[in-house]
């Protein structure tokens, strides 16, 4: 090589909070898709059902909460067909706890990896967000099939707007899941008995965000202490697109926009200052 020859990427023993090295991610492109791709294999290889899972199990969730809140319970899901208001509800949180969960075990996970090669270290999250989407989507055609038999006309009524609230709603969620597992992945790495916490706020969460309840139920006084987390909104805003019903107003959907951009904003800040540290820990 001559000595006038310059390499083309340097890799450098230090951090830095705005290391987002974007060109480099874009570089890394074909190597995310092989690992969102490793990824949908590993979840479904020697399986029964393999795939056919991604729709067993929000189905089998709606027909626990159509029997237990609907059919035992009798809570209200404001005049909407049991089975689309829960299902609606059900793709979109697993849509955020999946790639909450997952970005947040990044390096308890992926710790021999990172340490045999090197890449972006924000690749391995990232897939993870594509592969929950992608799962998303399948679940998301599944809740077209059953409106168009239960309730074809609300569909009709709201086509023209349902492309963009649904790409707004996706955004705000996944991004919001994407956040907070990479705050989260740096804590874990570090304390791993913090496993068991995530499991658990996602399952309270849950209960703050109005899933399995639509928000019009909640006392008045209350509801804004509901609307406090940023989820509710794009739930809301995603059943009133397409079952026209949902609380939802610009303010409100403003305010999640900004709790996910600020969110994503400081989980990428300490994912570039301490994603490279935690070698020596895992």
């Amino acid at each position: 090589m001559s000595n006038k020859s310059t390499p083309a990427w340097e890799i450098r023993p230090e951090s830095s909070w705005f290391s987002w090295r974007l060109p480099e991610l874009w570089r890394y492109r074909h190597l995310l898709l092989r690992i969102v791709r490793r990824d949908f294999l590993v979840h479904h290889q020697q399986t029964l059902l393999g795939p056919l899972w991604i729709l067993f199990q929000p189905l089998i969730t709606l027909v626990t909460y159509v029997l237990i809140f609907d059919k035992a319970v009798g809570l209200s899901t404001d005049g909407i067909h049991p089975a689309l208001f829960y299902l609606s509800g059900i793709i979109l949180w697993s849509l955020f706890a999946e790639c909450f969960t997952g970005t947040s075990f990044t390096f308890v996970q992926n710790g021999d990896l990172f340490g045999k090669v090197y890449f972006p270290r924000l690749v391995i999250p990232l897939a993870t967000v594509v592969v929950n989407l992608a799962r998303f989507a399948i679940q998301f055609v599944v809740f077209i099939c059953l409106q168009i038999v239960l309730d074809p006309g609300q569909l009709a009524k709201h086509a023209l707007i349902s492309l963009g609230g649904v790409l707004t709603v996706l955004v705000i969620v996944s991004g919001l899941g994407l956040g907070v597992g990479l705050i989260f992945s740096i804590i874990t790495a570090k304390y791993r008995d913090l496993v068991n916490v995530i499991h658990l706020v996602v399952r309270l969460l849950m209960f703050a965000t109005p899933v399995i309840y639509p928000l019009s139920i909640v006392q008045p006084e209350f509801r804004n202490w509901v609307l406090l987390n940023p989820l509710s909104t794009p739930v809301e805003l995603f059943r009133y697109i397409f079952l026209g019903q949902g609380m939802a107003t610009a303010n409100q959907l403003l305010y999640s926009a900004l709790c996910m951009l600020c969110v994503a904003l400081v989980g990428s800040l300490l994912f570039n200052k301490f994603g490279n540290k935690l070698q020596d820990v895992i």
